[in-house]
């Protein structure tokens, strides 16, 4: 999937981020830039083959968002609109100033509120149905941290959630370009959030083998491209950009971060949760977003890598990258300092990118000791590396087979 107008570039003019690094952008960036993996054992998870995690520390959602609001919501929909807020107030955009229906609002998560459907099943199994809270369905629905944005915004155009399994953000993100680009909004809201650090989701990922095992030393376990990788480690976090025309963005002097220049997105079209061996899907997701962009392969300078961890995903997708792009660009993983936050992933994936092109500084890939020698690409390891990116994309690819590509260039 590509759009019909190469070369339409909307305006990144906001971030929010919420993440295991800490709340807040200046804190997650410092912690990926650090290289400080966040992964830790995790009491909730006690008794399992996997019980660590990557939980974003110290959030209180009643200081940030409010009783009233906080005791309604789910934990990935809190996290979500802290995110939001901090977008909007980068952005310096006056909510009561604009106009609603030209504000449009697209939230993907993955499993969405997963941890209320585990916590409300066992209330049903032992007490009964009188025991099961009302507010369920809302609660955990995946389409309301959308809606609760724009109840907390008075968002009023185009509003509703993505959901392409660990390509959610970044699918968000595209199709939030694509509401600007059709002229339906002048404005939109866009990112990812995921908060289902449970046993109901951890027990599953686990059996299937796509978790780390490295219990006794959970900091080391999420090390992508790495030689001795196993396995992701589950995080949770939300990520969130604000975007608009550009010729709206420079009516109101807003300060423009970077651009979004174009979207990609495919099927592999091969198998429920294994991507294609060799990379086809991936492929037309990169050529179709570059295409988007009016821009070739030898553009890019930098790629901020889905990187999971995994032995099989990240072969595959460095043997794509490097099939298509060669040996120039400067790759990185945020997800050994973060841990993989599904649906969230490739929002939060998106706004470290464009903090890597406004600050010509890409982080490096947390817990890369030694760089797998079948893997022929650049990776930066240990400290950040200094580099001017005028071009870069952010990869995100998920169960399903559904394959997101964002290309983000200097404004």
């Amino acid at each position: 999937m590509a759009g019909p107008d190469p070369g339409f570039a909307v305006a990144v003019t906001g971030l929010g981020l919420v993440t295991a690094a800490g709340v807040g952008v200046a804190r997650t960036w410092q912690g990926v830039c650090d290289g400080t993996p966040a992964a830790a054992t995790d009491p909730d998870l006690a008794g399992l083959p996997a019980d660590m995690s990557c939980r974003v520390p110290d959030f209180d959602a009643e200081a940030l968002l409010g009783h009233r609001v906080a005791w309604r919501l789910d934990r990935h929909v809190q996290l979500a609109l802290a995110a939001a807020h901090e977008a909007l107030a980068d952005a310096a955009l006056d909510t009561s100033a604009w106009d609603p229906a030209r504000v449009g609002v697209v939230l993907g998560t993955a499993l969405g509120g997963m941890p209320a459907w585990e916590r409300e099943s066992a209330k049903l199994h032992a007490s009964g149905p009188g025991s099961v809270s009302p507010r369920l369905i809302p609660l955990a629905a995946p389409n309301m941290a959308a809606g609760e944005i724009a109840i907390a915004t008075g968002a009023g155009g185009p509003n509703f959630g993505t959901c392409t399994a660990c390509a959610s953000g970044a699918t968000a993100i595209g199709t939030a370009r694509e509401l600007l680009r059709s002229g339906l909004c002048d404005i939109v809201v866009a990112g990812g959030a995921e908060a289902c650090v449970c046993p109901l989701v951890v027990t599953p990922f686990g059996r299937m083998g796509a978790l780390s095992k490295r219990r006794g030393d959970p900091a080391a376990a999420s090390r992508p491209f790495d030689a001795d990788r196993d396995g992701f480690v589950l995080g949770e976090g939300a990520g969130v950009l604000i975007l608009e025309r550009t010729e709206h963005a420079r009516a109101r002097g807003a300060r423009i971060h970077a651009r979004l220049s174009g979207y990609g997105a495919s099927a592999d079209a091969v198998h429920p949760t294994s991507p294609d061996p060799e990379g086809r899907g991936v492929a037309r997701a990169v050529t179709a977003a570059l295409a988007d962009a009016g821009l070739s392969p030898g553009d890019v300078d930098h790629v901020n890598a889905h990187g999971t961890s995994t032995p099989l995903n990240d072969a595959i997708e460095a043997r794509t990258m490097h099939r298509l792009l060669g040996d120039r660009p400067i790759l990185t993983s945020a997800k050994g300092a973060l841990g993989h936050t599904l649906g969230a992933a490739g929002a939060i994936e998106a706004a470290l990118t464009v903090r890597t092109i406004a600050e010509g500084r890409i982080p490096p890939t947390a817990n890369l000791d030694a760089l797998d020698p079948a893997i022929a690409l650049d990776v930066v390891a240990k400290v950040p590396r200094t580099a001017e990116v005028e071009v870069a994309l952010s990869n995100s690819f998920g169960f399903g087979g559904q394959n997101a590509v964002l290309v983000l260039t200097r404004p």
